[in-house]
């Protein structure tokens, strides 16, 4: 996740929702023998952990908890299509850029909230997302990453496959 927010884009952060998110989970160091013994222990035909006090599993509720963003938003569906990222860019930004340095909500959603591990990139559609930040925070950012989380768990079950890219801090906690 990236550092703490500036004081400057407070506003914009408190506006889109995401002030919230922004602020959790700085202390929080993820424990990875932890995470390994849930991944074990992760069942991909019910999507539950099986433990030896029985069944559990993580629900949207879950997640609304930790960041504190609707659930009940609308969702985000689909994926985005764009026959040029660079119009894209330079439409949103006012310029054509190959690497974004500084967008901090687009850096908290690719790298933190729905990462892209594989490539270590942030996907462009997230942009598009981005445009009015009063609608940022009515979407329903708890299901995509819930939806994240479980593919990536599924991903990550057989035994050698060696990362995982989601919240990781939902597991943990």
């Amino acid at each position: 996740m990236p550092g703490p927010p500036s004081p400057l884009i407070e506003n914009y952060l408190r506006e889109a929702s995401f002030w919230h998110v922004a602020t959790i989970g700085r202390r929080c160091k993820l424990n990875p023998k932890l995470i390994s013994a849930l991944i074990e222990r992760w069942r991909l035909e019910t999507h539950t952990f099986h433990l030896s006090c029985g069944e559990c599993t993580i629900i949207l509720e879950d997640v609304q908890l930790q960041l504190g963003l609707l659930v009940d938003g609308s969702a985000l569906t689909g994926s985005v299509q764009s026959a040029d990222w660079g119009a894209v860019c330079y439409d949103l930004l006012g310029a054509i850029l190959n690497n974004i340095y500084g967008a901090y909500i687009l850096e908290m959603i690719g790298g933190y909230l729905i990462p892209d591990l594989p490539r270590n990139l942030v996907h462009q559609r997230w942009l598009l997302k981005l445009v009015d930040f009063r609608a940022i925070g009515k979407l329903s950012w708890e299901s995509a990453v819930l939806a994240t989380l479980y593919r990536e768990m599924c991903k990550a079950t057989p035994p050698t496959k060696a990362k995982i890219g989601s919240y990781l801090s939902l597991l943990q906690s």
